[in-house]
């Protein structure tokens, strides 16, 4: 079984974060809230949610890695080594990760996103420097899945579950009523 680690620092946007949380576990992967600090978090809003973990070297073990958006939470991504080092390895090692909104500015400052096809939240365009830059909904470019922001965040979640090989995301999609009008 894939393994998924949604990583939320203090600001994370909550509607990008638990979306994901809330479809992998729908579809019976294995997803857990990876904090970076401690196992409390505040997302942007001012809900509290409390994290499966808190970062360690265990996380090059998972297939993929989720950033969420939001502010401050965007920026306490970028500022941790530990958030970066992985970043890293994860590209380096062709592992998946998936950034929304904001986030993308995480992978700026890891140095990989250099010739790639990337999306953001549209005011964090010009901090992306070096990327092919989209304004669609999804973007996946090999490794590196990216969306736009808060509305995007069942797109972007489905496109997860299918880039990990699950195909149950068709029949979760339609239980959820996504996309009914």
């Amino acid at each position: 079984m894939k393994r998924v680690a949604v990583l939320l620092a203090e600001g994370f946007e909550e509607i990008e974060a638990l979306t994901v949380v809330d479809i992998m576990r729908r579809a019976k992967v294995n997803c857990d809230m990876v904090s970076l600090e401690k196992l409390s978090v505040i997302g942007a809003h001012n809900i509290e949610v409390k994290c499966d973990k808190v970062i360690s070297d265990n996380i090059k073990e998972y297939d993929l890695i989720v950033m969420p958006g939001g502010m401050p939470g965007s920026v306490n991504l970028k500022n941790s080594e530990k958030v970066i080092n992985a970043v890293k390895y994860f590209n380096e090692n062709n592992k998946l990760m998936g950034v929304i909104c904001a986030a993308p500015i995480v992978l700026a400052a890891a140095d990989v996103i250099s010739g790639r096809n990337v999306t953001s939240y549209p005011e964090i365009k010009e901090e992306l420097k070096g990327c092919n830059y989209k304004e669609d909904e999804v973007v996946v470019d090999g490794n590196i899945i990216t969306s736009r922001g808060p509305a995007t965040a069942m797109s972007f979640s489905y496109k997860l579950l299918e880039v990990l090989g699950y195909d149950n995301y068709k029949e979760i999609s339609k239980a959820m009523l996504y996309k009914l009008y």
